[in-house]
């Protein structure tokens, strides 16, 4: 299975790039990934849009989407593979948020926490959940 990050715009802040480099680091361990950074654009739902690919199962960040524990989404990550599900993207919003043709793009919506934070922080806390639902499947002892 490849993993998809789409998210307009890079990460500015170089402590949260940094984290985002190591994350993506340590999470081509276990699975192939493509990071599609995205042009500022006036309409962001359809720059979106147009950089997710009709049969990859679509997971977008909001914060009304479903929660789960790192063992939950580990379990998921799992059940989507012997799916045969070929690819995962993982949309995170720019500052403003994600408009209502992405939303209803969506295979699922996923909310990180009930707290609000900073789409350049979001892209951390996402791919750290990732590396450790994956060290959960592999039985390697970060999760603990």
């Amino acid at each position: 299975m490849k993993f998809y990050f789409v998210w307009i715009g890079k990460t500015r802040n170089p402590h949260l790039e940094a984290l985002v480099e190591e994350y993506l680091r340590r999470l081509g361990r276990y699975a192939r990934y493509e990071l599609r950074e995205l042009k500022d654009a006036r309409n962001e739902d359809q720059t979106i849009l147009s950089a997710l690919e009709r049969d990859i199962y679509t997971i977008v960040l909001d914060e009304l989407g479903e929660q789960w524990t790192s063992r939950e989404l580990a379990s998921a990550l799992e059940k989507w593979q012997l799916q045969s599900i070929k690819g995962l993207a993982f949309v995170v919003g720019g500052a403003e948020g994600l408009g209502k043709q992405v939303k209803a793009r969506a295979n699922r919506l996923w909310s990180l926490s009930k707290l609000t934070f900073t789409h350049e922080m979001v892209r951390v806390l996402l791919l750290e959940q990732l590396y450790r639902a994956c060290t959960i499947i592999h039985g390697h002892p970060y999760q603990k």
